[in-house]
């Protein structure tokens, strides 16, 4: 399918790749990862052919469709409404579209011509193809690839102008899905997504039967869409087997064999030099000499990549002591306008060393809360109060990007903390690894991790006992992410915040809050634990039950009983299921049957039917049939969750 050989490409005196050779063969599912700045979009834009190569080739299949996630979208796409813009993905549909909208115009506009017969013929032409290669469904898909990023029906209709730049690559990304391309080539295609949305995202990519090449720093889509991995890295792009957490073990590994060898061919090359240097003026060691000579000069270089994992250490400081309630929120609620209410009637009580994660989609207001109890924003109802002795700490989105670029590390730290001693500023920065001459380092020239280690050393100057972080992980690699994690586990104090790397998350929260208009949610677990718990909320909700298999304080007379209005309760709602299922099914067999007549009865001497009367039904059809498909699809799934419910339920301990 696309095959390098021997590619090279520089950028000034960067080399991004040397001797590259990689293979992508169809239906690869291939993460890409590496360093920021590696090279690994430049692979993408090689494919592309928006960029060409300093020396090899690249070879792609003829007639091979790609559909490429860029991290910038595309200037031209501003004026055009969300749902068009979306629906026109591929343009060999456009052209269909518009050659039979051409046909039926001139079939009602010279209805005696004589090439009525061969206009008729194309037409029916034009429709097979267009129907075959999805045309009437892709309005259909369109919305549902919006509607699992986020978008409301009433966004569909709006210019894509008026969405702010992570909505846009949100529309951006629903275009590149739809379209269904043979290779698939996503630049960090979680930049901007909200948890539900990554979440939707996933199932899409497992569903997809193409190609895939994703670059991302998200080790959640990494370990579920991916089945190798190919680092880029110094210039050399390495393949390993595998998804990501296997990549990672057995990169050490190979680096480790590698060091090995490396240290073995030293020693052997240094008593081999020893020997020419020894006896090279000997002349009854001449040929000995000569033959090491050789030897050295045949003796291949082994070369040890960089070891770019490297996390730099994040050390919180304990925080100061608290009281055990470290806020309350009591009747909470935030509005504008004194009509919309963002939150409202919140009630939550924040105990010291929870770990908590917000979740929802975006524009739920999970920022807003945030916001509220770091008391940046004042309440429009209700009551905030602070616990004993509770400092609150809060880094926005861009905390990493506020940081004037001009001022070095240390002085960033010491505008926070003017009073502190010189000294304790450069202990806390070397535990942020920030040593020696580092600390003289502009906020210029650091990189993406460099920058949210010294944003928390700032933070943690004079450190916070209620940490409030709105999407710590935003622009950070995989191994910063990972350094922060391993931060945060061991922190002592309070913790609440926002992100959309799933595996963070997972590792992090030790329970939930959910976003749920105007209001919130609380799950006492894990996001695992929400995920499942939130899941089981939207069925039917079935008795709670203990590890024996019957609810707290029960007989098994009691239990028996409960089992037998569980399933009295529970039977109207399968039979209400089944029976929407039936429906759906009868009315996808008569639209089937209505289209399959139109097709057939389309006579060029009936004049009962205009052309255009029966392209229109024939345009709508694919679409009607498409909403019920849809209606028996999440009937179907609600029954398959209501029978393993019963089941579970039902089965004797």
């Amino acid at each position: 399918m696309i095959e390098f050989k021997k590619v090279c490409k520089h950028y000034g005196p960067q080399d991004v790749l040397v001797d590259a050779d990689v293979r992508i063969l169809p239906g690869n599912r291939l993460g890409v990862v590496g360093p920021n700045g590696a090279g690994k979009t430049t692979l993408f834009t090689l494919v592309t052919g928006e960029t060409q190569p300093d020396k090899g080739d690249v070879l792609v299949q003829s007639g091979l469709r790609i559909g490429y996630l860029r991290q910038v979208l595309n200037p031209t796409a501003i004026a055009a409404r969300l749902g068009d813009y979306v629906a026109d993905a591929v343009p060999e549909l456009r052209q269909a579209e518009e050659k039979i909208q051409a046909l039926t115009h001139r079939l009602e506009a010279e209805p005696d011509h004589p090439q009525r017969a061969k206009w008729l013929h194309e037409l029916g032409l034009a429709q097979s193809s267009f129907e075959h290669k999805g045309g009437y469904a892709v309005r259909a898909r369109a919305d549902a690839a919006l509607g699992g990023l986020g978008f409301d029906a009433a966004d569909l209709d709006r210019p894509l102008a008026d969405f702010s730049g992570g909505w846009q690559m949100r529309a951006e990304l629903a275009r590149v899905l739809i379209a269904e391309p043979d290779l698939l080539l996503l630049d960090e295609p979680s930049n901007y997504l909200d948890l539900p949305a990554v979440e939707w995202l996933q199932r899409y990519l497992r569903a997809y039967q193409g190609t895939l090449v994703m670059i991302s720093h998200d080790r959640y889509l990494l370990n579920t869409l991916t089945e190798d991995t190919l680092e880029i890295n110094a210039g050399r792009c390495t393949l390993y087997p595998g998804r990501y957490d296997d990549y990672v073990k057995t990169r050490v590994v190979r680096h480790e064999q590698l060091l090995a060898q490396k240290k073995n061919q030293d020693q052997k090359r240094k008593q081999v030099e020893r020997f020419v240097e020894r006896f090279r003026a000997k002349n009854t060691k001449a040929t000995q000499v000569q033959s090491r000579i050789k030897m050295l000069e045949k003796m291949d270089t082994i070369e040890v990549p960089d070891e770019w994992i490297t996390r730099g250490r994040i050390r919180l400081a304990p925080p100061p002591h608290c009281g055990t309630e470290v806020m309350r929120l009591e009747k909470a609620g935030l509005t504008y306008d004194g009509q919309t209410w963002i939150l409202r009637d919140v009630n939550l009580s924040i105990q010291r060393g929870e770990k908590t994660a917000l979740v929802g989609m975006n524009g739920l207001g999970k920022t807003t809360l945030l916001r509220m109890l770091a008391g940046g924003l004042p309440l429009s109802a209700g009551t905030r109060t602070l616990g004993h002795r509770v400092v609150p700490g809060y880094q926005t989105q861009d905390f990493a990007e506020s940081m004037p670029t001009h001022e070095t590390v240390f002085q960033v730290v010491r505008a926070m903390a003017p009073d502190v001693h010189e000294q304790q500023i450069r202990t806390l920065l070397g535990g942020f690894g920030f040593s020696g001459e580092a600390v003289d380092k502009t906020v210029a020239v650091l990189s993406g991790g460099e920058k949210i280690r010294l944003a928390f050393a700032r933070l943690l100057v004079k450190p916070p006992n209620f940490l409030i972080l709105d999407e710590p992980t935003t622009h950070l690699d995989i191994h910063a992410r990972e350094a922060l994690e391993e931060a945060l586990l061991s922190y002592e104090g309070t913790l609440y915040f926002v992100s959309h790397d799933v595996e963070f998350v997972e590792r992090v929260a030790t329970q939930i809050i959910a976003m749920t208009p105007p209001g919130i949610t609380r799950y006492a677990g894990g996001y695992r634990y929400y995920r499942e718990k939130s899941e089981g909320d939207a069925a039917p909700g079935s008795p709670a039950t203990s590890g024996d298999g019957t609810r707290p304080g029960r007989s098994r007379k009691q239990e028996k009983r409960e089992r037998a209005q569980y399933i009295q309760a529970t039977a109207a709602q399968k039979r209400k299921l089944e029976k929407q299922m039936r429906e759906a099914e009868q009315q996808i067999s008569q639209l089937e049957a209505e289209q399959q007549a139109l097709v057939e009865g389309m006579d060029p001497n009936d004049r009962t039917r205009s052309f255009a009367e029966i392209n229109q039904r024939l345009t709508a059809l694919p679409r009607e049939m498409e909403t019920w498909t849809t209606r028996w699809e999440t009937a179907a799934l609600a029954l398959e969750a209501l029978d393993q419910e019963r089941e579970q339920v039902l089965t004797p301990s």
